[in-house]
């Protein structure tokens, strides 16, 4: 068995699909739009395989993220190498993303770093 995708809620859909697209070179499809409904979509696929649908639609409700909750708390994605984690990690410090961890290795022996992206949902990149 395989996750076919995850799909995350989002109050700006573009921003959200220019996030994957720069940092993570994510492939993005059309965008997708339910014009009864009004709900948008895009699915971004990464190079092996993986998808993540981003989506947004009238009166969504958008709680305060707190990083310790319950609940999904965080996409990881695997760049490679710790050279990537470092590169992506300080180019996502200089555009201006809240750093929350990282780079650092833990506990478990990942080398890793933790970002507030895409509407303060947490993001991972690890090698």
């Amino acid at each position: 068995m395989k996750i076919e995708h995850v799909a995350m809620y989002v109050n700006d859909l573009e921003k959200a699909r220019d996030f994957f697209v720069k940092y993570l070179n994510g492939k993005s499809n059309d965008l997708y739009h339910n014009k009864k409904t009004d709900f948008r979509s895009y699915f971004i696929t990464f190079e092996d395989g993986a998808r993540l649908e981003i989506m947004n639609k009238p009166d969504m409700v958008d709680a305060e993220k707190y990083l310790n909750r319950t609940g999904l708390i965080h996409i990881a994605f695997s760049v490679g190498s710790k050279e990537r984690v470092d590169e992506i990690t300080q180019l996502l410090q200089t555009d201006g993303y809240h750093i929350v961890s990282g780079p650092r290795t833990t506990g478990d022996g990942y080398y890793e770093s933790c970002v507030a992206a895409i509407e303060n949902n947490q993001i991972e990149f690890t090698v």
